[in-house]
């Protein structure tokens, strides 16, 4: 035999050698109890494979954000028992106003900004409420029906905020937990020429921080 034949008869083996050694390596099937477990899957209380992500509250992982409601913090409020369409409601606005579900409005007679007397038990619910959760604290929002003048209206729903805001002090909530803001005639509830709905824009709102 030559000395060219025996190269190549060496180089054949070699290669058949190399094809065995590189034949594919046989991994055992996955089970819930094996070792081999895929990346990304969670042991313990979960299904397997299945990646789950911890939602903030009032986050939906398959409709995403919560409804908002008339909460001016843009929440509907723990525990509401109202729906969305509740509380785009006429009924449910001339309740609440735009205040938070776990407080309530407070209404003024025309051009007044004193706390009318038949208005005093919503002043002591929401007094009672702040002072039952010391951590919340609450914006208090001016607003004026459409009479009159802008800047009066301003000047007015300040009033109204800062006179329920003392109102709210005097019955023992912190006044480092008060805020107030006026929106005037910025921000009516109801758009009608009327007395009623007149009225009902004559508020103070409480919106929970």
């Amino acid at each position: 035999m030559t000395r060219v034949s025996k190269i190549f008869l060496l180089s054949m083996l070699v290669c058949s050698l190399f094809m065995v050694g590189c034949k594919s390596k046989q991994v055992s099937p996955y089970t819930s109890t094996g070792t081999n477990r895929p990346e990304g899957s969670l042991a313990g209380g979960f299904q397997e494979g299945q990646i789950t992500e911890e939602m903030r509250p009032g986050y939906d992982s398959e409709y995403g954000p919560a409804t908002e409601g008339l909460d001016a913090t843009g929440t509907a409020g723990t525990g509401s028992l109202f729906s969305n369409a509740d509380a785009q409601s006429d009924a449910y606005k001339r309740e609440h106003g735009r205040s938070s579900p776990e407080m309530k409005p407070i209404y003024f007679d025309f051009d007044q900004s004193v706390v009318r007397a038949d208005q005093i038990p919503s002043m002591e619910h929401n007094g009672a409420y702040l002072q039952n959760n010391p951590r919340r604290n609450v914006v208090v929002e001016g607003n004026t029906d459409h009479r009159g003048t802008n800047e009066y209206n301003l000047a007015l729903g300040e009033r109204r905020a800062f006179s329920a805001r003392n109102y709210l002090v005097e019955l023992g909530v912190a006044e480092s937990r008060i805020r107030t803001i006026s929106y005037g005639e910025e921000r009516p509830l109801f758009t009608g020429q009327n007395e009623s709905d007149y009225a009902y824009n004559r508020r103070a709102d409480f919106v929970l921080e």
